[in-house]
């Protein structure tokens, strides 16, 4: 029997804040726009989004082992099956035990929610799987970082947001600010593809980074962390949103150092450390958006 530990390692607790702050998100705007919310909807949405998010993570770490794209050379943290510290087939099944914990609690939201919540989420298990898995794995394809900001920005918050109110309405704050989180979420895996780019295009994982290479990493990390600052400026012009464009630059500072440092430094295994500031990025600047929310 494995210890916890090893499972830790395996989930990689540093990226499940793509996965659950999306979903605080949409409640609190829900409770701020809409004066709704349910308990309910947001233990089943956080803990159907935590489990898909795992899933991926563990078979994100089989799958890669099986294609050889795990060496010894690789720059970023422990892969427990290409370390040997967990069987693939082991490994495998956790993964699926995860997709099977996620559709439980996704039953529930998609009774509420009708065809499109259920579409989303049936789509969402199918990728779990698919993002490295199957004949079009996203992530070998340079598809990941779309999907990242599709599934764990618009769709996560917006689909969260529609569970408590059962409408999008105001539209454009609801989407700008989906539309933040998303680009945030997708700066943690640009900054994962540049660190491993030289690996991954050996072993033919065509990421955005193994693609275009190290000028167009830079560019796209800085993009993906600098503009949703910008797309606060949306909320200036009214009053009643001014605390969600003033808030979240609290944490400009940090984002500008992680900018500087990502186009200084060449791509080791301090990026890891970018990978953990990047994250804390997407963390605060996500909760500070919500309780702009409610001023």
């Amino acid at each position: 029997m494995m210890n916890l530990k090893v499972w830790i390692i395996a989930a990689r607790p540093k990226t499940l804040g793509a996965a659950w702050v999306p979903v605080v998100l949409g409640t609190l705007l829900a409770r701020a726009f809409a004066a709704e919310w349910s308990f309910s909807v947001l233990i089943c949405a956080l803990l159907s989004s935590l489990f898909i998010q795992v899933a991926t993570n563990f078979f994100n770490d089989a799958i890669d082992h099986r294609k050889g794209a795990d060496t010894a050379a690789r720059l970023g943290p422990t892969r427990v099956t290409a370390s040997g510290l967990a069987s693939e087939k082991s490994v495998f099944v956790a993964a699926w035990i995860c997709v099977a914990i996620a559709f439980a609690f996704g039953v529930p939201l998609a009774a509420r929610g009708g065809l499109p919540i259920l579409g989303v989420g049936l789509i969402s298990l199918a990728l779990a799987y698919g993002y490295t898995g199957g004949p079009f794995p996203l992530a070998y394809l340079g598809l990941g970082d779309l999907f990242v900001y599709l599934f764990f920005g618009l769709i996560a918050v917006g689909g969260t947001y529609y569970l408590h109110t059962f409408q999008l309405d105001p539209v454009v704050p609801v989407l700008v600010a989906a539309s933040q989180i998303g680009l945030w979420a997708t700066a943690l895996i640009a900054i994962n593809n540049f660190r491993d780019a030289v690996e991954d295009r050996k072993n033919r994982k065509l990421t955005l980074a193994a693609r275009f290479g190290a000028r167009f990493s830079r560019m796209e990390i800085s993009l993906l962390i600098l503009a949703p600052f910008a797309l606060g400026l949306a909320f200036w012009p009214s009053q009643g949103f001014l605390g969600m464009g003033i808030l979240p630059t609290l944490v400009l500072p940090l984002a500008f150092r992680v900018v500087g440092c990502v186009w200084s430094w060449e791509p080791s295994e301090k990026f890891n450390s970018l990978l953990a500031q990047a994250g804390a990025i997407h963390l605060l600047a996500g909760l500070l958006l919500g309780l702009g929310s409610m001023l």
